[in-house]
């Protein structure tokens, strides 16, 4: 196994272009952004913060089916990055044999909160898009770095009247401060109409 990088959730927010989950070394600075959708937005924040739901979402299923066949989740590792994209694994442990799960970075976040169980990135992931995120960059919701679709957008200027896909990333950035998930997935698709030219020929 390539050299591990112990890492933590640090904060999960809303940037120009979508949800982001910010992973933070154990061992200096650095955080690693990575892009994920409003789906998993939702279940990494229930999680983190103890939202009971009346009956089991996605994740939690799967962490029940998981435990009923006598395996628990060892860890999770975000073990490699190809053109833009992450990618990680679950290794799960049944009875001291261990398995490795493919696994979107999301997903495996989900799963490790829910298990309580450790999350590692591969050092080389880390020194590829690993970096010092400054408190005016969080702010300004542009984080640059992770992957081809976590570079900012413009911003309107001073004065400016917003346009509508500033309004509706005004309007996603409330959404997710009062945690409605399914409005953020609203007016993300919103948006996606308004930037996609194939949805604009139509």
């Amino acid at each position: 196994m390539s050299s591990m990088i112990q890492v933590k959730v640090d904060q999960l927010f809303l940037s120009n272009v979508g949800f982001a989950v910010l992973l933070r070394s154990e061992n200096d600075e650095r955080v690693l952004p990575i892009m994920i959708g409003a789906a998993e937005a939702q279940a990494i924040a229930l999680c983190i913060n103890e939202v009971e739901v009346p009956r089991p979402l996605t994740h939690d299923l799967f962490k029940s089916v998981i435990e009923e066949l006598g395996a628990t989740l060892k860890r999770t590792e975000v073990c490699g990055l190809k053109e833009g994209t992450f990618y990680a694994r679950l290794v799960l442990d049944s009875r001291g044999v261990e398995t490795d799960v493919d696994s979107r970075p999301s997903d495996a976040i989900a799963m490790a909160l829910r298990f309580n169980a450790p999350i590692f990135v591969s050092e080389a992931v880390m020194n590829e898009a690993g970096r010092v995120i400054s408190a005016e960059e969080l702010s300004g919701g542009a984080i640059a770095g992770a992957g081809k679709e976590a570079g900012g957008k413009p911003r309107a200027k001073a004065g400016k009247k917003p346009t509508r896909r500033e309004e509706l990333h005004s309007l996603m950035q409330k959404a997710i401060a009062e945690e409605r998930y399914e409005e953020c997935a609203r007016l993300r698709d919103e948006i996606a109409h308004i930037e996609s030219p194939d949805d604009r020929r139509h």
